[in-house]
C-alpha cells in the first residue's frame, strides 16, 4: 500500500483534473462553433456517445492485472463495473438530473459566450451555492473568513470573464445564476454522497458512479428533449441522432471528460464539496493556453487589449487568493474521551458517529475510552458544531480536543 498524504493526494487530483476540464470547455467549444451548433442537439448527441465511450473504458479498466482491475490504479476502491445497489438509486436520480440540467446550460453558454475562459469563470460561482446547501441540509453556517474566500473566488471569477465592449447578456447571467450553478451544485452535492458511501466493505467508486450518472443523465435528457420537441414542434432528436457523424470528437470529448470526473468525484470523497470545488476553480487559470490555442482556429478574442489582459490577470489572482484561504481553514483533530460508568459503549458511539464533521470513532483500552477524529473547516466551527454537542452527551465524563498538525495515511 503507499502511503501519501491525503492533504497532497487530494489537491493533486483535484488539480489534474482541472487541468483536463480545461482541455475539455476547449474542446466542446470548437464542436459548438465549428460541428454543432445548436445547443440542445449537441447536448444529447454529447450524452449518447459518452455513455458508449465511457462503457467500453469502463469495461477496460475492469480488466484484471495480478489480481487487481486496470482501474484500481486510478481509484482504489474500483473493483470493476458492476450493477447498482438500491440504496444508490435515489442519489443517482437526484444527481442525474442535475447533471443534465447542468450540461444544457453549460452548451448554451458555450455557444453564446464562444470564449473558454468566460465560460469557466462563470462555474466557479457555485462555491456559494454550495456554502448555502451545506448550511440549509447540515446545519453548517458558513464562517466569516468562509463567505470571504468563496465571495472573493466568486467575484475574481466574474472579474476574469470581463469584456471591454458588447451588451451585457442579461439571459445569460439569467442562466449562470439560476439555472447552471444551482443544478451544478445539487450534482456536486449528491456526487459527494455517493463517493463516501460505503457498497460493502469499501468506499463507492469514482468510475461507476460516472457510469451510472451517465445513463440516468442520458434518459433524463432524452426525456426533456422529446418533451421539447411535443412541445415546440421541433426535431431535436433527430438531429442528435444524425449527428453520429461527428462521433469521433464526441468520442473525444467525453473520453477526456470521463477522467476529469473521475479524478473530481475521487476529490470529492477526500474533501469538502466546497473545498474541492475551490481548488477545481483554478481551471481558470489552466484555460488561458488552451484558449489562446483556440483563437487560431476559430473567431474568438482571448485579450482584447494589454488592459483587458491586465483586468483577467487581477481576477484569476483573486480566484487564487479566495483558493488558498479557503483551503486553510479546514482543521483536523483527535478527541479524546472519558466515559461515565453505567452506560453502554456501543450507545456512546453511536452518538458520537452522528455529530456532523465525526469522521472516525473508535472504543479503545488504556487511559481513555473512546478517540474520534473530527474534520472541520474552521475551529470556530468546531467548537460550535462538535464540542458543544458532546459537551451535552450525560455519558461522557471529560474529553479534550488536540488539533492534527500533519498527518500521514494510507490511500
Amino acid at each position: 500500500m503507499i502511503k501519501i498524504r491525503k492533504k497532497y493526494l487530494f489537491y493533486t487530483i483535484a488539480t489534474i483534473s482541472a487541468v483536463i476540464s480545461a482541455a475539455v470547455i476547449s474542446i466542446d467549444t470548437y464542436i459548438s462553433n465549428v460541428l454543432i451548433n445548436d445547443p440542445w442537439v449537441l447536448c444529447l448527441s454529447a450524452f449518447l456517445a459518452g455513455t458508449v465511450i465511457t462503457f467500453f473504458i469502463s469495461l477496460i479498466l475492469s480488466i484484471p492485472i495480478k489480481g487487481k482491475v486496470v482501474g484500481s490504479f486510478i481509484d482504489p476502491s474500483f473493483k470493476g463495473l458492476r450493477i447498482l445497489k438500491k440504496e444508490e438509486i435515489g442519489y443517482h436520480i437526484i444527481a442525474g438530473i442535475g447533471n443534465s440540467i447542468t450540461t444544457f446550460a453549460y452548451f448554451y453558454i458555450i455557444w453564446l459566450y464562444r470564449d473558454p475562459s468566460a465560460i469557466l469563470s462563470f462555474y466557479q460561482i457555485v462555491i456559494l451555492y454550495l456554502l448555502i446547501m451545506e448550511w440549509v441540509a447540515e446545519k453548517n453556517a458558513p464562517t466569516l473568513a468562509e463567505v470571504e474566500s468563496s465571495t472573493i473566488v466568486a467575484f475574481g471569477a466574474v472579474l476574469a470573464s470581463i469584456s471591454l465592449h458588447g451588451q451585457l447578456n442579461l439571459l445569460g447571467l439569467a442562466i449562470v445564476f439560476l439555472i447552471l450553478n444551482p443544478s451544478w451544485a445539487i450534482f456536486s452535492i449528491y456526487q459527494r454522497k455517493l463517493k463516501i458511501m460505503k457498497i460493502g466493505n469499501s468506499y463507492n467508486d469514482s468510475i461507476n458512479i460516472r457510469f451510472w450518472n451517465l445513463i440516468f443523465t442520458t434518459v433524463f435528457t432524452l426525456i426533456l428533449i422529446e418533451f421539447l420537441d411535443i412541445f415546440t414542434k421541433t426535431n431535436y432528436l433527430i438531429q442528435s441522432i444524425k449527428a453520429i457523424h461527428y462521433w469521433d470528437w464526441l468520442f473525444f470529448s467525453m473520453g477526456v471528460t470521463f477522467f476529469s470526473y473521475i479524478l473530481y468525484i475521487r476529490a470529492l470523497g477526500l474533501g469538502k464539496a466546497s473545498v474541492t470545488q475551490a481548488v477545481t476553480s483554478s481551471k481558470i487559470i489552466f484555460v488561458i493556453p488552451f484558449s489562446l490555442v483556440l483563437s487560431h482556429v476559430i473567431k474568438i478574442v482571448v485579450f482584447e487589449s494589454p488592459l483587458h489582459a491586465l483586468i483577467k490577470i487581477i481576477g484569476m489572482s483573486l480566484v487564487v487568493m479566495g483558493v488558498i484561504s479557503f483551503a486553510l481553514t479546514e482543521v483536523k483533530g483527535y478527541i479524546f474521551i472519558n466515559a461515565r460508568s453505567g452506560y453502554k459503549v456501543e450507545e456512546l458511539l453511536e452518538k458520537i458517529w452522528k455529530i456532523k464533521g465525526i469522521t472516525n470513532v473508535a472504543a479503545v483500552a488504556g487511559s481513555y475510552d473512546i478517540i474520534a477524529k473530527a474534520r472541520i473547516r474552521t475551529l470556530g466551527k468546531g467548537y460550535e458544531r462538535i464540542v458543544r454537542l458532546l459537551e451535552d452527551i450525560n455519558e461522557i465524563r471529560s474529553f479534550k480536543w488536540q488539533s492534527i498538525l500533519k498527518e500521514w495515511e494510507e490511500i
